[in-house]
C-alpha cells in the first residue's frame, strides 16, 4: 500500500509539473494609479514569450520571475506563483513617490524609502516639486521630510512645491495662497509643521492669510509673517 501511495503522489506531481500553464494574471496591491502597465508586467512573467499557453509548469523559475519584476525600478515587491489550475499570477507592489526633483541631470521621483524612482509615461504622481541639490549628505534627512509632508492630509494637499537653498534651508510655496514658507533647515520638522499647521487654522477664518508674502517658521514656536 505504501508503495502504491509513494507512486500515485510521484505520478500526480509530475503530471501536474507537465502541465502547461492556462493564462497569466497581474494584480496591483495598494494605490490605484498605475505607474507600470500590466502588459509590461505580463511580459516579464511570460519571459518575453508571445503566449503563456505554450509554457510548462516545470519550466517556470517562480524565483527568478520574481527577481526580474523587482528589478524594474518602479516596482518595490512581487510575489509569483502558479495556482493549482495552472494560472501564472504576480501580485505587483509599485514604489510610493513622494515627491518630484527637478534637477541638472532631469527629472525623477523620490520614493518613499527615499531611493530614485523614474518618472513613468503611463501616471503622473501630484507630490511636491523639488529643486535644488539632493546628495547622499542630505537625502536621508529629505526623504524622512516628504515622508512627514506625504504621511499627512493637510501638508499633502497644500505644500506644492519645495526649495533646496544652497546653504540647506528650505523654502515652501502653498497650494491656495501666495506667500512663500521660509522653512529654514531641516531641524524640529514635524515642530515647525504643527505650528504652522495651528497658524494656518487660525488665519484662515479672517482671511489673513491673503495679506502675507512671506511666513517664517525658523523660530521655535513662533510663526513670523511679513505682509
Amino acid at each position: 500500500m505504501l508503495g502504491v501511495v509513494i507512486f500515485l503522489l510521484s505520478f500526480t506531481s509530475k503530471r501536474n509539473d507537465n502541465r502547461k500553464l492556462s493564462k497569466s494574471v497581474v494584480v496591483f496591491v495598494g494605490d490605484n494609479a498605475l505607474f507600470i502597465k500590466r502588459e509590461t508586467v505580463n511580459k516579464l512573467l511570460i519571459e518575453n514569450k508571445e503566449n503563456v499557453l505554450g509554457i510548462q509548469k516545470d519550466k517556470l523559475d517562480l524565483n527568478k520571475l520574481e527577481r526580474a519584476l523587482n528589478s524594474n525600478d518602479l516596482i518595490e515587491k512581487s510575489d509569483v506563483f502558479v495556482s493549482i489550475d495552472g494560472v501564472l499570477k504576480a501580485v505587483v507592489k509599485q514604489k510610493i513617490p513622494i515627491a518630484r526633483v527637478f534637477s541638472g541631470n532631469g527629472s525623477f521621483y523620490i520614493d518613499y524609502e527615499g531611493g530614485r524612482m523614474p518618472l513613468s509615461d503611463n501616471y503622473t504622481a501630484r507630490v511636491p516639486l523639488v529643486s535644488g541639490v539632493i546628495n547622499k549628505k542630505n537625502n536621508e534627512e529629505l526623504a524622512q521630510l516628504f515622508r512627514v509632508i506625504y504621511d499627512d492630509d493637510f501638508l499633502k494637499k497644500n505644500i506644492i512645491a519645495i526649495q533646496i537653498m544652497p546653504n540647506g534651508s528650505l523654502k515652501m510655496l502653498n497650494r491656495n495662497f501666495d506667500y512663500q514658507i521660509d522653512f529654514g533647515k531641516i531641524v524640529n520638522a514635524e515642530r515647525k509643521f504643527k505650528d504652522y499647521k495651528a497658524f494656518f487654522q487660525k488665519a484662515v477664518l479672517d482671511s489673513s492669510l491673503y495679506k502675507y508674502k512671506k511666513i517664517d517658521l525658523r523660530f521655535t514656536r513662533q510663526v513670523v509673517c511679513t505682509k
